[in-house]
């Protein structure tokens, strides 16, 4: 569901000086485009004059144009504030719905499998755990952000953002990304322009040979299991450039795509912001 958000709803805060007129409603709005809801993100235009916007407290990076990109969790609450304060000193606020998402959830009458973390295990993976939380720091002038994204593959969806197996009234970790079933060698492309900000070397333990993009102001994809990589760390690639090819490295029971976004920390679903699926080239 797309929504355009006007500024009928808008709310003011803080108390402006006495002799300050008020803006004009064609001025004060908060314009959002896109998916008000868990794991969905919206692209914005900031009131004319903000120097200063935030969701829920946390700084959101805004361009010249007054443009800026705010995402949501898949465990999102229902309830977020964007606070924009301008140059005048007033501060213009408006509270966000998250509309809450029927996630796919299998339950299991059997007890979870206890994790293994033995020292052997951590002392691979926590560099490796390092490796991907400093690519997900990095800051580039990337604005792919802009951009209407494009699958990365096309093909058959074999497993959804969100999906998750309840063990015994246990919750597992759910699925942080979309699976495109596809074979070994199968070409990948960037879905927006951006920045490679991590190119695997060798293959991660879990991820397999791991390919990370910054798109910009936040928002990253990372591209699992690939049986090559095609560029290289401080890249800049173009919206359907070829990155890579399907593989089934790392811990992975065939060969697939798997493509997972984040926004700062908040995981998000990469189908809401490709659309539906086109049929297969």
């Amino acid at each position: 569901m797309k929504f355009f958000l006007a500024a009928a709803a808008l709310a003011w805060t803080g108390a402006a000086a006495p002799s300050a007129p008020p803006l004009p409603t064609a001025a004060s709005d908060f314009r959002l485009s896109g998916e008000m809801t868990q794991g969905g993100a919206l692209r914005g235009t900031a009131p004319p004059g903000t120097v200063d916007l935030r969701l829920d407290g946390r700084p959101v990076p805004v361009e010249s144009d007054g443009r800026f990109l705010i995402a949501f969790d898949r465990d999102a609450g229902p309830q977020a504030r964007l606070t924009a304060r301008l140059a005048d000193g007033r501060v213009m606020e408006r509270p966000l719905t998250i509309a809450p998402r029927a996630w796919r959830l299998e339950r299991i009458n059997a007890p979870m499998r206890p994790t293994k973390s033995t020292e052997a295990f951590m002392a691979i993976r926590k560099p490796e755990l390092d490796r991907i939380a400093s690519a997900r720091a990095t800051i580039t002038d990337a604005q792919g952000w802009r951009q209407t994204f494009i699958w990365p593959r096309r093909g058959r969806i074999s497993g959804l953002f969100g999906a998750q197996r309840i063990y015994q009234g246990t919750p597992g970790a759910y699925h942080s990304g979309v699976d495109v079933a596809g074979a070994t060698g199968e070409p990948v492309v960037a879905p927006a322009d951006g920045v490679v900000i991590l190119a695997a070397d060798r293959p991660f333990t879990l991820e397999g040979n791991l390919l990370m993009i910054d798109h910009g102001h936040g928002l990253n994809s990372a591209f699992l299991h690939l049986s090559r990589i095609d560029v290289k760390a401080g890249d800049k690639v173009r919206q359907g450039q070829m990155i890579g090819a399907i593989g089934a490295t790392g811990r992975a029971t065939g060969p697939h795509l798997h493509w997972s976004m984040k926004w700062n920390d908040a995981r998000i679903d990469p189908l809401l912001l490709a659309g539906a699926m086109p049929s297969a080239e």
